[in-house]
């Protein structure tokens, strides 16, 4: 075979016509054909060379070219005909490390006459090889240039994001690039950045062109933004243009402007003067705190030396050799003195001087310092070691010392004390308090020993001066001494809380004592509390006057304090009431022997004013056990309540509070606050019971007695009541709802029966002592219509005795009203007929204790007969009470007395049973 057997005869115009398209697709290639059924190949002139083979024999070409074609040809039994297959080969050039690569372009052609070939063109690639290499090494520079770029650069097109670098990623706070890609550019422009965003690119029109830097805000994915600066580069992507912007974020630049903002503000706005020289000491700077210190404008003040603006000599290298901090005197521009701290700074240009004026805390000082030493109050200031460090002139006058004995001293020098007495350890002091926690200590009162050895009282208050320091602080301490004044208020103390005649606890010092004994959380024994209360006192004030009745209650006093001793509580509540208190385990026996011990202390024989005087006493006592809840106030009621007990049984003697009289106590109380509405609620009314006229046997009229029906407790005793009323002050309301009761009932019944019947109403002492009295008598009466005569007022016998004269004037009164007046249980008391003829008195009345006992005794019946004769003889009617047998009635009726009135006659009873009693009383 030929070297070149295509070249050399013709395989048809066709087939020529094939070569020429190839040849017009490859300049320089050399061409070729293998027939596809006995792989027979052809090639021209040229093969060897371009195989890198020159001068080998023809075999070794064909086999050469038949390796280097066998996947083309491979594929061309699959492929139709006239599809253009390519293969690219690297060829070995020499000793080259770099092949050479060759290209193959053929396409299967149908020869009627040869069969089925393969027809192609081979030719030397290796510089397209390389320039594409060059380019692909190219690019993936770039894009590795792009990706470990420290600018983000992202790429969007039509719109949507369509790259974005790893920087792009960590600027926008994601890690993979899925979360950007495909999403609209604008979902991480902030809104107002968009329309300057969409303004900038409208104006890129041609292929590289770039806008100017621009600053955007952009949305992270976790919604903060981030300040960037932005450049746009119009450019494709995948053929298409696209936009290409490099993104620099600019958070730290903004931080630092807004850093150079700040510090060129604090610059102008500061109030100390900074000022600016250069080397020669010429003012480059003068800020406006600078014109308002100095009183210079900056106008005038740049380019002058500093020295001239500030009055005194300035050396900024010498001041920063020195520490960097100076105080010194300028002057103003008017000449007026500064007192400046100067301090300075080296910069390349020269210095930066701060210059803060000093003035006015410097007078402040001053200022401060004169009214500290003016001060009356002591004034110390304790260093963190707890060393004195300064004293005022009060300081030094209220410790009695000298200045040096003062500062350098340690703040525990002087030995102090608290209000109890005890030494106060170091570590409590007020001032080791606040220098240890800074905590104030306010108005501590303490004793302090002098040097000389007086002692002093001081109110104390400590504070740290510098709270915002940390410990140990620096303290102030302030004290005035408040010796005189206390020993003022000690005096005052005893005599708010002490009785002036006997020098004992008063009230008030006896509940404060009572309560801190039950309320004391370590107490353990019991509180026992005697009431002393002295038997008829009143008569000796009443017949030896006042100043022995002082006198006596001295003396009780004194032989109470001689009679207990130093642990036990003496006072005198009032009048002639006494308190022992005492914490002691005493049982009942060793209590009664003490009452007893007291009852003879007590009424042996005292002498006042060459008088001897025995008084008597009754002792109430209670005793408080661990856990009684009872406070003070309700022990002294309790013990009041035993000893008006023991007065009951007879005085002289003691009782002892108990349950039984806790419960009377309590249902005293109760009722006592009932009876204050019993009046309002309708619960009280007025029973009568007959008086007949012993002679006629006729009921000529009635007494009114007062009855309670409780809701609860159903009718109440007037022997209950009735004190309870006494005690309480409503027995002035009791009675007037008595009086206008009777009147008004009573004066219906005379109405109705006849006009002669009389109604008896009793009077309390303490009504006696009502002012109003006359009026609320009379007012009963015209509001009634009844007559003054057809009223009879009873005033019992001890009533009279109590304040005769204010008795006396009171009865008068009542007399002149025209009401007619008896004296109740006559012979119970200490009165004599000769006293009643002082009294406007219509009649008496026998106390039933005397009737009771008539036919069994015949000295009861002289007596009545004698009370029966002597009232006659002084023109007094006689009434005979608890008349209640046929026996009592003639024996009465034979000593002429006048009236009767008990049992045997009626009951009390309502009006309504009364009113059928009005007529002659049959036997």
């Amino acid at each position: 075979m030929e070297a070149d057997p295509v070249a050399e005869q013709s395989i048809g115009p066709e087939l020529d016509r094939e070569f020429l398209d190839l040849a017009l697709t490859a300049n320089g290639a050399v061409r070729w054909s293998l027939r596809l059924e006995d792989e027979t190949v052809t090639w021209t002139r040229g093969m060897d060379a371009l195989l890198g083979i020159p001068d080998v024999s023809e075999e070794t070409l064909r086999a050469r070219l038949l390796d280097l074609i066998a996947p083309m040809a491979l594929s061309a039994r699959t492929a139709s005909e006239w599809h253009d297959l390519d293969l690219e080969q690297p060829i070995p050039d020499g000793g080259e490390s770099e092949p050479r690569y060759v290209h193959f372009h053929a396409r299967r052609f149908h020869d009627p006459y040869a069969g089925e070939h393969l027809i192609g063109v081979a030719a030397d690639v290796t510089r397209v090889h390389q320039d594409r290499q060059t380019l692909t090494d190219l690019a993936d520079r770039y894009r590795l240039l792009v990706e470990l770029s420290p600018d983000a650069i992202c790429v969007h097109q039509d719109g949507l994001v369509r790259y974005a670098n790893s920087a792009t990623l960590n600027m926008l706070g994601t890690d993979g690039a899925e979360v950007l890609l495909g999403r609209p550019i604008t979902d991480f422009v902030e809104t107002q950045s968009v329309p300057k965003m969409r303004e900038r690119l409208r104006s890129l029109t041609e292929p590289g062109a770039r806008t100017k830097p621009a600053e955007a805000a952009l949305h992270r994915i976790n919604g903060s933004t981030v300040p960037v600066e932005v450049v746009s580069v119009l450019t494709t992507w995948e053929g298409r243009p696209a936009l290409q912007v490099i993104m620099r974020d600019i958070t730290d630049k903004k931080a630092a402007e807004a850093s150079l903002r700040y510090q060129a503000a604090l610059v102008q706005h500061v109030s100390n003067a900074i000022i600016a020289i250069d080397h020669d000491a010429v003012v480059t700077s003068w800020n406006p705190a600078a014109e308002a210190v100095y009183g210079i404008s900056a106008k005038h003040a740049l380019g002058r030396p500093v020295e001239e603006l500030v009055g005194a000599a300035l050396r900024p290298g010498e001041l920063l050799a020195s520490g960097g901090v100076s105080e010194a005197l300028h002057r103003r521009g008017d000449g007026s003195a500064l007192v400046v701290r100067v301090s300075a700074a080296e910069m390349d240009e020269g210095y930066v001087l701060v210059c803060a004026d000093e003035t006015a805390r410097r007078h402040a000082e001053r200022t401060f310092a004169t009214v500290i030493d003016a001060l009356d109050e002591g004034v110390l200031v304790i260093n963190p070691t707890a060393i004195i460090e300064s004293a005022n002139p009060a300081a030094q006058r209220i410790l009695g010392a000298q200045p040096a004995e003062i500062v350098g001293a340690n703040a525990d020098a002087w030995p102090m004390f608290d209000e109890n007495g005890d030494r106060v350890t170091e570590q409590t002091r007020p001032s080791a308090t606040t220098l240890r926690t800074g905590q104030p200590v306010n108005s501590r009162v303490f004793r302090i020993q002098r040097g000389d050895g007086q002692s002093v009282w001081l109110t104390v208050t400590a504070r740290a001066l510098n709270p915002d320091d940390h410990p140990p602080y620096r303290v102030l301490v302030s004290f005035s001494d408040i010796t005189e004044s206390r020993a003022a208020r000690e005096r005052l103390e005893h005599e708010a809380t002490h009785d002036p005649l006997t020098g004992l606890a008063n009230r008030t010092l006896v509940l404060r004592h009572l309560d801190s004994a039950v309320n004391s959380p370590r107490r353990k024994q019991a509180l026992t509390v005697l009431f002393v209360d002295l038997d008829n006192f009143k008569i000796v004030n009443d017949s030896l006057g006042h100043g022995v009745g002082d006198e006596v209650l001295r003396n009780i006093g004194q032989r109470l304090v001689r009679a207990t001793d130093d642990t036990e509580m003496v006072g005198r509540l009032g009048g002639d009431e006494f308190v022992v208190a005492t914490q002691s385990t005493f049982d009942h026996d060793e209590l009664s022997a003490r009452a007893d011990r007291l009852l003879r202390t007590l009424t042996e024989p005292t002498h006042v004013e060459g008088i001897r005087l025995h008084v008597d006493a009754s002792i109430g006592i209670v005793v408080s056990r661990p856990g009684d809840t009872r406070s003070a106030q309700d022990l002294l009621r309790d013990a009041d309540v035993a000893m008006y007990r023991a007065k009951a049984q007879g005085r002289g003697r003691y009782t002892f509070f108990d349950v039984e009289l806790r419960e009377r106590v309590q249902r005293h109380m109760k009722l006592e606050q009932d009876l204050r509405h019993a009046v309002a609620q309708q619960q009280l009314w007025v029973a009568y019971q007959p008086v007949v006229d012993l002679k006629s046997e006729r009921v000529i009229g009635a007494e009114g007695l007062l009855r309670w029906a409780h809701p609860e407790h159903g009718a109440i005793s007037p022997a209950e009541f009735i004190p309870l009323a006494e005690e309480s002050d409503l027995i002035n309301e009791i009675g007037e709802f008595m009086l206008r009761t009777v009147t008004r009932e009573f004066a219906e019944l005379r109405r109705e029966h006849r006009d002669e019947l009389q109604i008896n109403a009793n009077l309390s002492p303490r009504q006696l002592g009502d002012p109003r009295l006359h009026d609320i008598v009379r007012n009963a009466l015209d509001n009634a219509g009844m007559p003054p005569e057809a009223l009879c007022l009873e005033v019992t016998e001890n009533a009279l005795m109590q304040d005769a004269t204010s008795a006396v004037r009171a009865l008068r009164n009542l007399r002149k009203l025209g009401a007619f007046l008896a004296i109740d249980d006559f012979g119970t008391g200490y009165s004599s007929l000769a006293q009643l003829r002082r009294l406007p008195l219509d009649s008496l009345k026998i106390d039933r204790s005397f009737v009771s006992d008539l036919g069994e005794s015949e000295d009861v019946q002289a007596i009545i007969t004698s009370i029966v004769a002597m009232a006659h003889a002084v023109g007094l009617s006689v009434v005979a009470e608890g008349v209640e047998t046929a026996e009592q009635l003639r024996i009465l009726q034979r000593i002429g007395c006048d009236l009767g009135q008990g049992f045997y006659f009626g009951k009390p009873a309502p009006l309504s049973d009364f009113s059928a009693l009005c007529g002659t009383f049959s036997l």
